[in-house]
């Protein structure tokens, strides 16, 4: 499917975007830093729009469903889902999981934890085996091959894979917009009339600076380790079965997940292109859809069975330490 990548190592790609209106856009803020500016060697001001960590889990989620689990057409990936019990009655799954199998939800089931260790011929104080671990991610959780997967929790922590698709957002030539708003109470401005039983300082009026830019131009950069992949030595299927979910969810982002906050809605300018290697044609979200379910198929043996391992975690509810008085 992909032969055409067969020599390269990296697939870069980029793509421009705009405001979908005016001129002003709102960064990704971070606490004690606000928007990220830097300044490039002749001078140039540049801002970080989008981190490399939000678009993660923008990336992660673009095959998530309203109802957090795996979209319908792409039944078939690995992933875990876990029943929680005890202090709550819900579910969650690897592919809404911070740390996706080092959830202490999923890592905590011994019955896994054992399986796992097993596919991944894993053993502490001996040297592992990274294609053993590749496919042992491969078979219970696909996801964590490509936004990487560091599992701290398994007995001495050694299992740390890398992200193999990144990307981020970044504007160029920027100038800050600086204007204000008020948060109003309209009932007492003062802030002395409380509820009761609410006494937290969230009344009254409360004025804010706000903090927006305009650039001349704003850059998504997306970048696939194609190395990194054929590393695994999973063979052509599974390898197309990688590279086609990344580019999946990359062209679903750039199809309906440019709105990034309420004040920072992009539009793409022109066509997701590759810079490395040049001049390649990537497949449509349609196309890329398609030979998704033919490659689920294909790597079926490959996944645990049935796909979504299902595990039961109890919890509980830890209790708040009281101060002494």
């Amino acid at each position: 499917m992909f032969e055409t990548l067969q020599n390269a190592n990296r697939l870069l790609m980029e793509v421009e975007f705009s405001p979908v209106q005016g001129e002003r856009f709102q960064p990704t803020g971070f606490p004690d830093l606000g928007g990220a500016t830097y300044q490039l060697a002749d001078g140039t001001r540049m801002l970080l729009v989008e981190s490399a960590q939000s678009m993660a889990n923008r990336l992660e989620n673009m095959i998530v469903g309203p109802d957090n689990e795996l979209l319908k057409d792409l039944t078939g990936l690995s992933y875990i889902r876990v029943r929680l019990t005890g202090g709550t009655e819900t579910t969650s799954n690897s592919l809404i999981e911070a740390h996706r199998l080092n959830s202490p939800y999923i890592i905590s089931d011994e019955g896994f934890k054992e399986d796992f260790k097993k596919a991944a011929e894993y053993e502490s104080k001996k040297p592992i085996n990274w294609q053993k671990v590749a496919r042992a991610l491969f078979k219970y959780d696909v996801n964590s091959l490509l936004h990487g997967a560091f599992l701290a929790n398994l007995e001495d922590g050694r299992i740390k894979v890398a992200r193999s698709v990144s990307a981020f957002i970044e504007a160029r030539n920027v100038r800050e917009v600086v204007s204000g708003g008020v948060k109003n109470n309209p009932i007492d401005p003062t802030g002395t009339l409380r509820a009761k039983t609410y006494g937290k300082d969230v009344y009254g009026n409360v004025p804010y600076q706000r903090f927006e830019y305009t650039a001349e131009s704003i850059r998504g950069y997306f970048n696939l380790d194609l190395g990194l992949l054929r590393s695994y030595d999973l063979g052509q299927d599974a390898f197309d079965l990688l590279v086609s979910l990344a580019l999946y969810k990359i062209r679903s982002f750039l199809s309906e997940g440019t709105r990034l906050r309420t004040a920072c809605d992009l539009k793409v300018k022109g066509e997701l292109k590759t810079t490395e290697p040049p001049g390649i044609s990537l497949p449509t979200r349609e196309g890329l859809l398609k030979g998704l379910k033919e490659k689920i198929n294909s790597c079926k043996p490959m996944f645990e069975d049935p796909p979504v391992t299902e595990i039961t975690t109890e919890t509980v509810v830890k209790k708040e330490k009281r101060s002494e008085e």
